[in-house]
């Protein structure tokens, strides 16, 4: 995610440049032909123009599409935080009896192993994501943050050799560590540290994780339809296609010299709708590890201090901070 107030123009273009200079070229061949050649190649623009407004609406669309899925992600991910904080104060709260502390410490820090895993799980390649862009010293190409070694790595600060051990060789970290919290959850009620009714209200917080996962799962699990994706790429080609043809009888009707103007001001519209088309591209995967994800390693990490506070714990980390504008 990016924190800073605006994008600078020089960043979007950096970012955009190759419709730019290709459309460029592209229109410079063709005003030469039609200048130097003496070719008669210029089209109506009142077509063309017709063809553009096709394609704005559907870029509108895919765009709007695409905005909902980042945003229903981060509505998820907001859902985490809001039931983590309640499901720790409800253990701290509820969790009687012989060495409860012990136990609240137990239960919580498993909440922030699930966490762990499942904010590592959203972020592993999917073929249709833009892997090849993810943020430079931080995701890997292929593979993000090193899966088999990284994460367990990380889970053994909230987990026991045990517990690591039973989940090490399964697909789905993050469900077999929320089925832990299950079975310890009913272990505590069988031995007296919850009663009936707060073991159904900690049992219903952890069935919103399992949602929240599901619902964050189908998001990384399934993509924009690629069929929606593909024809506003190729719609927006078949525009740029034709924008100098149509460039040059705008210009013919006035004077000579801004024939001249028209490969510049052909591959300035040609740049604008592919920066369109590409900045819903790349707002369909959230979970990506690139510009414009949701930042779920620094939301985690809120979550990880709020809840460490409420347990008094002396080892605190600090917030994530953003890296030349970019929050994680």
């Amino acid at each position: 995610m990016y924190t800073k107030r605006h994008y600078s123009f020089w960043m979007t273009f950096r970012w955009s440049i190759k419709p730019f200079l290709l459309g460029l070229l592209y229109a410079a061949l063709i005003s030469v032909a039609a200048l130097y050649f003496e070719l008669q190649i210029a089209m109506p623009w009142q077509p063309i123009s017709v063809i553009g407004i096709a394609v704005a609406f559907y870029l509108g669309f895919k765009n709007n599409s695409s905005y909902d899925r980042t945003w229903e992600a981060r509505k998820i991910w907001g859902s985490i935080v809001n039931n983590s904080r309640s499901f720790s104060a409800a253990i701290i709260s509820f969790v009687q009896g012989e060495d409860a502390s012990k136990v609240q410490r137990e239960m919580i820090f498993r909440h922030l192993a699930w966490l762990t895993a499942l904010r590592h799980q959203l972020r592993l390649k999917r073929d249709w994501e833009h892997t090849e862009e993810r943020l430079n010293n931080h995701f890997q190409p292929i593979v993000c943050e090193d899966y088999n070694s990284k994460l367990f790595s990380e889970l053994e600060e909230f987990l026991n050799e045990t517990e690591i051990e039973e989940i090490r060789s399964k697909t789905n970290v993050a469900t077999q560590i929320m089925r832990l919290q299950g079975q310890r959850l009913q272990a505590l009620k069988d031995a007296n540290y919850i009663e009936d009714f707060r073991h159904m209200e900690l049992h219903q917080l952890m069935v919103s994780f399992y949602a929240d996962q599901g619902k964050s799962e189908r998001i990384k699990n399934f993509p924009f339809p690629r069929q929606y994706a593909s024809t506003a790429l190729w719609l927006t080609m078949v525009f740029a296609i034709f924008v100098p043809f149509g460039m040059l009888d705008v210009l013919h009707a006035h004077q000579a010299w801004l024939n001249y103007f028209s490969p510049i001001i052909s591959a300035l519209l040609i740049w604008i709708f592919f920066l369109m088309e590409k900045i819903g591209d790349y707002s369909e995967n959230p979970f990506e590890g690139t510009y414009n994800d949701v930042p779920i390693t620094s939301i985690a990490r809120g979550i990880e201090i709020d809840l460490k506070e409420m347990l008094d714990e002396e080892n605190i980390p600090g917030p994530i901070k953003n890296e030349n504008g970019f929050l994680l």
